[in-house]
């Protein structure tokens, strides 16, 4: 595909597409799309985490960890994004590291017995 088709469209087209392109598993090209959306506007959250997903899945962990640090530095709430890096730095095997986010993701999302 040419970059056109990435980067074609408004911003809310391209991340239609984005997310059309990781339902269906298509983790590289939702990522292509996503970047550009990314360096498009950095303060928003929501681009950078399915980008950060998609890295997960193609099991791009460095970039996924680098992303969901991000997210967490513009909001440090975000639960998924805790759980996400929790996971990432387990398949890094990071394990120790791991815990504390996926504490704090559990106490987030309620989970007090975690």
């Amino acid at each position: 595909m040419s970059d056109a088709y990435f980067e074609f469209g408004t911003a809310a087209d391209r991340w239609d597409r984005a997310q059309m392109f990781f339902e269906a598993k298509e983790y590289l090209t939702a990522a292509r799309i996503l970047e550009g959306l990314v360096e498009e506007d950095p303060e928003l959250v929501s681009p950078r985490l399915l980008l950060a997903r998609t890295y997960y899945h193609s099991a791009r962990l460095g970039k996924a960890e680098t992303e969901l640090r991000a997210v967490l530095e513009r909001d440090p709430v975000e639960h998924y994004a805790r759980l996400m890096l929790g996971r990432t730095l387990e398949r890094q095997g990071r394990g120790e590291e791991a815990a504390g986010h996926l504490r704090m993701a559990a106490a987030f999302a309620g989970d007090f017995d975690a």
